[in-house]
């Protein structure tokens, strides 16, 4: 029976997507930077390098370093020998060329970097062109690595590689100019972003690494957002379901207003757990929320209400529910009405307004192609590369604005919401002795039950925060003593 679900769940998903594909014309963008070679004089050339998806890129800065080419072991799936061989001994770092096939693109980084090298270049093995070198979607192997790689690479054509090689193979010394400067446009004062994201917290390692970066960025973009400073846009990539399938029963549960609008089952079977449409219904409510709160000019609250939505209504814990979303929404005070107004009726045979809008979003226009990657992060009309982490994506932001324009979170890591000071953070109070759950930390606010005068509170830190007693014995000079002490 499993089997069976599995195989029609794989059948509906490919005409989901081929349908969505073959409806627009798709454009994917490669995002490149620049390499320049400055040394030997014969090759002094500027060239493209597609940006890797992975490891953190200098956005607005750049790095000049000395080729190495490996004598063995060119194609870097396997650990290099020796204590980082490739660690730069003079003031240039290095950076080291290794040739494309074999292993994820990924695994060659990794092991480049753990073998000293500043950055990874990867030359590609036929004449096509440049391509974005991606982290594996799933792998136990990758769990270990991909999040750890925090050296730049990029993919650059079979001729270029192969030019550096020669020049290398006579012995000459190779410098060349990684330049990141220019890949991130700065048109204004004002960065504009968006975040492709998605509710489900049950996909693998994606769903938990966007999930990571919205708690620990929400500090940086709350205070960025307040200060005018950017304007922020959060998206959700949808499916919608042929007509001729309309009334099966995959795309009824995978779809909401007959079949316009879908997501892939999240556990990838029919039979058990969430649905399709539940994520659909919860990514709309989501942009809902996003859409209600920039009209009241509080747009940073869609921050702090997705990330408690991922902390209270977890999929893990059951809780991925209406009901438990709107709790979150009344901790916030977002109008709950106009939220349901603004969803509008997911049974209804209409089109969605909200997420109509998505559909064309996600189409690519101008200089930023079609969304095929979630996450994907959008600076400035320019796909981000590079791992999604709170330091790097600030870094991105920061190079979107036009030199000695940029705020002073840019500037410093010292930073302060003082989220807490309005409504409380939507966190548990008691008024009348002055305890709150509410806590500002660089990340942004975080609702956690206090310890106050030695007595720890418990509780979810939204609704509840209780302190209860045990008796603890304690030996205090060979004399038995018991202490009241309230305990977790």
């Amino acid at each position: 029976m499993a089997s069976s679900l599995s195989k029609k769940l794989t059948a509906l998903l490919l005409i989901l997507t081929v349908v969505f594909s073959s409806s627009v014309s798709a454009r994917f963008v490669v995002e490149k930077s620049s390499i320049r070679v400055l040394h030997p004089q014969s090759l002094r050339s500027k060239h493209d390098s597609a940006i890797g998806n992975f490891g953190i890129p200098d956005y607005g800065g750049f790095m000049v370093g000395s080729v190495i080419y490996p004598d063995k072991g060119a194609s870097g799936c396997q650990p290099f020998e020796g204590d980082k061989p490739f660690k730069s001994k003079f003031p240039r770092p290095t950076v080291l060329l290794l040739d494309r096939g074999e292993c994820y693109f990924a695994l060659k980084v990794w092991h480049g970097q753990q073998a000293g090298a500043a950055a990874v270049l990867v030359a590609d093995s036929v004449d096509e062109p440049l391509i974005t070198m991606d982290s594996p979607e799933e792998s136990t192997d990758a769990n270990g690595y991909v999040e750890k790689i925090g050296i730049p690479s990029a993919l650059i054509d079979r001729a270029f590689g192969l030019s550096l090689k020669e020049a290398l193979k006579k012995g000459e010394e190779v410098v060349i100019k990684l330049d990141w400067r220019e890949s991130m446009p700065h048109p204004d004062q004002r960065v504009e972003y968006e975040l492709w994201t998605n509710s489900n917290d049950e996909c693998g390692i994606r769903c938990d690494e966007q999930m990571n970066f919205v708690k620990n960025f929400k500090g940086h973009a709350q205070i960025l957002e307040r200060g005018g400073y950017t304007l922020f846009t959060p998206h959700y990539i949808t499916w919608y379901c042929p007509r001729a399938f309309i009334l099966s029963s995959q795309c009824k549960s995978q779809c909401i207003n007959h079949g316009r609008y879908c997501a892939p089952d999240p556990e990838q079977d029919f039979g058990e757990g969430y649905q399709g449409k539940d994520v659909v219904f919860e990514n709309l409510r989501q942009l809902c929320v996003h859409r209600v709160a920039n009209e009241s000019n509080r747009s940073w609250v869609w921050w702090d209400y997705v990330t408690d939505f991922h902390i209270r209504c977890s999929m893990k814990e059951k809780r991925y529910s209406k009901e438990c979303a709107e709790e979150v929404m009344k901790s916030l005070d977002l109008p709950i009405e106009k939220i349901r107004k603004c969803i509008g009726d997911p049974e209804a045979d209409v089109e969605n307004e909200v997420l109509k809008t998505e559909q064309e979003f996600q189409v690519g226009r101008g200089s930023r192609g079609d969304v095929t990657i979630l996450p994907t992060l959008v600076i400035n009309d320019v796909q981000y590369r590079g791992k999604l982490e709170r330091t790097a994506v600030l870094r991105a932001i920061c190079a979107g604005f036009k030199e000695a324009t940029e705020p002073q979170i840019c500037l410093t890591g010292d930073l302060e919401t003082n989220e807490c000071l309005e409504r409380n953070g939507g966190c548990w109070q008691d008024t009348q002795a002055n305890i709150t759950a509410c806590k500002d930390t660089f990340r942004g606010r975080l609702c956690e039950c206090p310890i106050v005068k030695g007595v720890q509170y418990r509780g979810d830190g939204y609704i509840s925060c209780q302190g209860t007693y045990i008796y603890i014995y304690s030996l205090l000079s060979s004399f038995p003593i018991f202490y009241f002490l309230y305990f977790l």
